[in-house]
């Protein structure tokens, strides 16, 4: 275990855009998510040649030369910065402590939405549902002016946009 790997502290955004600038790393990182539990790092090679086979079959030199880069480069670099627990012994990946911190970046990978991103949503229907309202002439919500709800409503977005950005 490396030092790296004990830390804390979520990765940077800009450890995360450099583990995942590279085409193999990025694999790897889908490929975990995709399979939970260890993988075998032959297997990974494998699933990795073929992604990157432009024929049906994949050459065997094209699988060496994945499997060599992932056990000299690749791997170590993604032990380091905690994103896999690799086992050199029995030539097996795992998702690591930071694993979530690099995953969540991948395309497809961020399926939770922010509190905010939640708010504003909410802030938008309730104002478009009580313009609706008061064109059906309720007794209570058509005394409402449409023109100061939506101002009222739009207020209300850019004072929690201006808190989130400020606070």
């Amino acid at each position: 275990m490396s030092v790296q790997e004990r830390r804390t502290e979520t990765l940077a955004e800009s450890e995360v855009f450099h583990i995942l600038g590279n085409d193999r790393r990025r694999a790897i990182v889908q490929l975990l998510a995709d399979q939970p539990g260890q993988l075998d790092v032959s297997d990974v090679a494998s699933e990795i040649a073929e992604m990157e086979s432009d024929a049906g079959s994949v050459p065997n030199n094209l699988y060496k030369s994945v499997y060599v880069s992932l056990q000299q480069t690749h791997l170590p670099q993604l032990e380091e910065d905690g994103v896999i627990a690799y086992d050199s012994t029995a030539k097996t990946i795992e998702p690591g402590v930071h694993f979530e911190d690099v995953y969540r970046y991948v395309d497809g990978a961020h399926t939770e939405y922010s509190p905010v991103l939640v708010s504003h949503l909410s802030l938008c229907v309730l104002g478009l549902l009580v313009i609706a309202l008061t064109g059906l002439s309720l007794p209570v919500v058509s005394s409402i002016d449409p023109v100061l709800s939506s101002v009222l409503i739009l207020l209300a977005i850019g004072a929690s946009s201006l808190y989130r950005l400020l606070g």
